[in-house]
């Protein structure tokens, strides 16, 4: 494995999934490979189907033929499922958000921490970046984007000020994009401003929310009872979804009656209260800071 990101939560998330050995298991978001690491440890003659739709994971693939990877999207779960013949799974875990690869890869453009274009692809192959979402938005779709994802109140000023901005010079890079929104920066919370910009750019050009939604769907579809449901999210977005969705088996704050009127539960909560990274954890990763675990069993 290389330093391409350091594993969150990393024995909570796993004791999590409760990996039996002769078990079929997801591993949504592989990375640097230190979940599924963990989980081969764990998983004698069962398999793993692991997935990461980016190029530079490949690297640090183990030379273990328990494991199938996937080159995609976590959202064509049922479909390399359906491929390799699998019908039901005994757990899955995601470690969503950006890794640590991601954050320090200067071209990438994740960060406003360097002056590089503004990509935000977790694929590469895809032809959508944040460039074309800056330069091509309308006023109204950019304020929507920065109030959905970045929560941020004065959206449409921003947006405003985007617009404007790339009448007369395009937003190609981070010098750009701070220029364009200099007029509404707080000066005392630069930083935080600019992490909810970036956040809100980020999950629009990456379908985050979507994606997200379908993942947790299918996951309910193929886990077998007693399986387990295992998500680490790192903002209040994400975690609200797999939060309604393990407590309702819906994206919605209430559980759905059927046509009797009766509010079945499809999942039980392993833990009751979510769980945060220790203050060793975060110590030594100030990245785990921002995360929640949260686990859950099928019934």
């Amino acid at each position: 494995m290389t330093d391409y990101h350091q594993p969150v939560m990393l024995h909570e998330s796993v004791d999590g999934l409760n990996v039996k050995p002769g078990g079929v298991y997801v591993d949504a978001t592989f990375g640097g490979g230190g979940h599924s690491g963990e989980i081969l440890k764990r998983l004698g003659n069962g398999r793993l189907l692991a997935f990461d739709q980016d190029k530079d994971v490949l690297e640090n693939l183990p030379d273990d033929e328990r494991i199938l990877f996937a080159q995609h999207n976590f959202r064509f779960l049922r479909n390399f499922l359906r491929y390799y013949g699998i019908e039901k799974i005994d757990g899955l875990l995601a470690d969503l958000g950006v890794s640590s690869h991601h954050f320090d890869t200067v071209h990438r453009g994740f960060s406003f921490r360097f002056d590089a274009p503004v990509d935000m692809r977790m694929n590469q192959q895809s032809g959508f970046s944040a460039r074309e979402l800056l330069n091509t938005y309308s006023e109204e779709e950019l304020a929507r984007v920065f109030f959905e994802y970045g929560e941020l109140r004065n959206s449409r000023q921003i947006a405003r000020q985007i617009v404007k901005y790339r009448e007369h010079e395009t937003i190609a890079n981070t010098r750009n994009l701070i220029e364009a929104v200099s007029a509404k920066l707080p000066r005392q919370a630069e930083n935080q401003f600019l992490a909810k910009l970036y956040q809100a750019i980020r999950i629009e050009v990456n379908h985050e929310i979507d994606y997200l939604k379908e993942l947790l769907e299918q996951a309910l579809e193929f886990l077998n009872p007693g399986g387990r449901l295992v998500v680490i999210s790192y903002h209040s977005l994400e975690d609200r979804l797999v939060k309604n969705f393990i407590r309702n088996g819906t994206f919605n704050e209430e559980t759905e009656p059927d046509l009797y009127g009766t509010k079945n539960k499809v999942f039980r909560q392993v833990n009751k209260k979510v769980i945060v990274p220790c203050n060793e954890e975060i110590r030594t990763n100030n990245r785990a800071r921002s995360a929640k675990l949260r686990i859950a069993e099928k019934i």
